[in-house]
């Protein structure tokens, strides 16, 4: 359907997409090469790009072109344009994000814009240091501007319900309280049986892997899966993270533990899953409400934050934690690191990365205890929402449910509290993304490879393209086009089912 309107409106939007991709870039710049003098002002300049993108939403000339898209698009039929027809799903969403952000003051948008980069730059300090309490004012902050969030956005059970919406719509406090009480004892079941198995041999895991070979590996892994450097690049920092300017410029991070070789090799394998999506994206959504979060104000085009994690944990788990992965790249690895792996074989290394083993960081958990880790943030960012638990006894309580989920005693903030960057970035809200996303994966990978049984021969060649072009086709080139529902109901004939996660871990650790 060609009708000025929609151009008018699509330029509009445009132009917000394009300050939303300068503070993305602004954005990766602070987490890669920034100094850290820079935090400051850095945090203002992404505080002015955010309010004028706001700016540029709320304005009248968006809103004239809004309603007369809206106007343009009642005139036709479903017959003529199908109810979930690009037109049609840019249109309401354009609406949705527009009524949104009318009931936000626009001094809020600022203020968690500029709190979230200096507020990073304390959390990097105090994280090296293990000092919560050097981090607690910013937390603070943090915590009473999402409250103010919560209560201009509107909620009717519980103030967490308005910022999980903008991560996952659809979910709230006691849809995720129903979804993890069926997970938290289907794991448990799976994760005492594994538990009580031999553990394997990982001695190896812990020897020196110098970083340049490490960022060399990972540079091929990334591009086997089809990740397309000529639209990308991998890049250090302190927390792994995939930001996109566009489908055309996709940038992924990881971290190198030259002690610790599994951490790079799996947070590069994440981050490329969430590149390979954004790079999926149809051309035709680039710069369009289809691929940009208009109420996050986010320049992403996966639907979901769940969405997203489900195509990250995919090409982490199913595929880099796999023995056929591991049968095809470990000679490789091995070449790599002869000093540290001559004396292990391809079936150790996949045993040892995929041992079950209760750990303190949530980035470099095993399968089976990574989600406790996201339950446990989910349970304490719901108290921080609703004034149960104070910032200054977070370490406490963070420290109490560790201990009670995975029996472990937590040494220091850095191995407990202060160990992820997404308070400091002020998403709260998003935790339980991660969760959805295992969920979501294991019930895409198990409908895929129904539908199409030579699936796990071509994986087990190192053949990813089959694997990404289903994906692609079902998933990536829809950005936001449809729900994280729609695209699971499209793919797999149903919404969310953990049923699929749940057989999975159990065919992988009990048998």
């Amino acid at each position: 359907m060609n009708h000025e309107s929609l151009t008018a409106l699509g330029e509009r939007v445009a132009a917000v997409n394009d300050v939303l991709n300068a503070i993305s870039c602004l954005t990766w710049d602070s987490r890669t090469m920034m100094p850290p003098g820079g935090a400051e002002t850095r945090g203002r300049q992404i505080a002015t790009l955010t309010g004028l993108a706001r700016d540029l939403l709320l304005a009248p000339e968006t809103e004239a072109a809004l309603e007369a898209a809206e106007r343009a698009l009642e005139s036709l039929s479903p017959e003529a344009l199908a109810p979930d027809a690009p037109e049609r799903r840019i249109v309401a969403q354009t609406r949705q994000a527009f009524a949104y952000h009318r009931r936000i003051p626009g001094h809020l948008v600022t203020e968690r814009a500029a709190l979230r980069t200096v507020a990073q730059a304390a959390w990097i300090d105090a994280r090296a240091r293990s000092d919560f309490p050097a981090f607690a004012p910013y937390l603070e902050k943090t915590v009473a501007l999402a409250r103010s969030y919560a209560n201009a956005v509107g909620f009717t059970d519980h103030p967490y319900d308005a910022m999980v919406a903008v991560y996952e719509p659809g979910e709230t406090a006691a849809s995720l309280r129903r979804l993890f009480a069926g997970l938290r004892i289907g794991l448990r079941y799976i994760l005492d049986q594994a538990r009580a198995r031999p553990a394997p041999r990982a001695d190896f895991l812990v020897r020196d892997c110098a970083e340049a070979e490490q960022r060399v590996f990972g540079l091929a892994i990334a591009e086997a899966m089809g990740y397309d450097f000529a639209r990308g690049r991998l890049d250090t920092t302190v927390h792994p993270f995939e930001v996109s300017f566009t489908r055309n410029d996709v940038r992924i991070t990881t971290r190198y533990n030259r002690r610790y070789l599994p951490a790079s090799i799996f947070g590069t394998a994440h981050e490329t899953g969430h590149g390979l999506y954004e790079q999926g994206v149809d051309p035709a959504y680039t710069r369009t409400t289809l691929a940009t979060d208009l109420v996050g104000l986010y320049a992403v085009g996966g639907t979901s934050f769940g969405a997203h994690e489900s195509q990250s944990r995919l090409f982490e788990n199913h595929v880099a934690r796999s023995p056929t992965f591991w049968a095809v790249h470990f000679p490789g690895l091995q070449k790599a690191f002869p000093d540290a792996l001559s004396d292990v074989t391809a079936d150790e290394f996949y045993r040892a990365v995929t041992r079950v083993e209760p750990g303190f960081i949530r980035v470099e958990a095993d399968e089976l205890t990574y989600d406790f880790h996201i339950m446990l943030r989910v349970e304490i960012e719901c108290a921080l929402m609703d004034g149960s638990l104070s910032v200054s006894d977070l370490p406490e309580a963070w420290n109490a449910v560790l201990r009670r989920d995975l029996d472990l005693v937590v040494p220091d903030d850095a191995h407990g509290v202060l160990q992820d960057v997404h308070w400091s970035s002020g998403t709260i809200g998003s935790f339980a993304s991660y969760t959805i996303g295992n969920v979501m994966a294991a019930q895409v990978m198990d409908a895929l490879r129904g539908e199409d049984p030579s699936l796990d021969a071509s994986l087990a060649a190192g053949a990813y393209a089959p694997l990404a072009d289903k994906l692609r086709e079902r998933i990536w080139q829809h950005g936001r086009r449809f729900s994280r529902e729609e695209l699971l109901v499209r793919t797999t004939g149903r919404g969310l089912d953990p049923e699929p996660y749940l057989a999975y871990l159990h065919g992988k650790y009990v048998g």
